[in-house]
């Protein structure tokens, strides 16, 4: 069974200052101290289109980048992650969520997540996780706004995802469809959305470029400050 971790922030009785710390110790914590906090949202796609479920050099390498980006983030940044595939909480329920202390270095957060984004193919080989049927991303994208959002502090939404939307709104496997207009710029407050393997699976290079204009168009008029999405790096 998975453990859903959660890490509180440090709060009364909890608090740790520098002295308190071993001498090696001391210089990293205040440098970390004065690092503005971040927000990371992942979302993993485990639908049965997406790479991430079987390849596993895909999922390590999607692992090892994220985890790189945890490892600058400050102390009181939050990083959350979830699942995504069907449009139904059952299928989605496990959930990751930490705040960056001096108890919950950056570096052990980034461990956590590294060595769960890169176990992705064996938590869905072994049954734990369940390959999907559909691709909510859109709809996942809503559910993160109005649970998680981004006020607070600058918020990044990171998906480990081919980015081919296959749901009520769209089915982007089709060269003919598109995403729908957002309804309105509610992530106007976001710092940048990213998708990491965007078009992985399809092999090719005109697909991808196809994908990359759908979402960078929508994320623009979401509101959305900037927005990647790369098939490599």
């Amino acid at each position: 069974m998975l453990a859903v971790a959660t890490a509180a922030s440090l709060g009364a009785g909890g608090a740790m200052n520098a002295a308190q710390l071993p001498e090696r110790l001391a210089g990293n914590f205040a440098e970390q101290a004065q690092i503005a906090p971040r927000r990371i949202v992942i979302g993993l796609d485990i639908s049965a289109s997406n790479p991430l479920v079987s390849d596993s050099a895909f999922a390590a390498k999607v692992g090892a980048r994220i985890a790189g980006e945890i490892r600058k983030l400050g102390f009181a940044s939050e990083v959350h992650v979830r699942t995504l595939g069907n449009y139904d909480a059952s299928s989605n329920a496990f959930y990751y969520d930490a705040v960056i202390s001096a108890r919950n270095r950056p570096e052990d957060v980034a461990g956590e997540v590294e060595r769960l984004i890169a176990g992705t193919p064996l938590l869905v080989k072994s049954g734990k996780w369940k390959a999907q049927a559909r691709t909510n991303i859109l709809a996942f994208l809503d559910n993160v706004s109005q649970s998680i959002g981004c006020s607070g502090m600058p918020t990044t939404i990171v998906l480990a995802s081919d980015g081919i939307e296959d749901s009520e709104y769209a089915r982007l496997a089709d060269r003919n469809s598109h995403l729908p207009a957002p309804d309105s710029r509610e992530y106007a407050g976001c710092a940048e959305f990213e998708i990491l393997g965007l078009g992985q699976g399809t092999r090719s290079p005109v697909e991808t470029v196809r994908l990359r204009k759908e979402w960078s168009g929508w994320a623009k008029a979401a509101g959305f400050r900037e927005f990647k999405g790369l098939n490599d790096w």
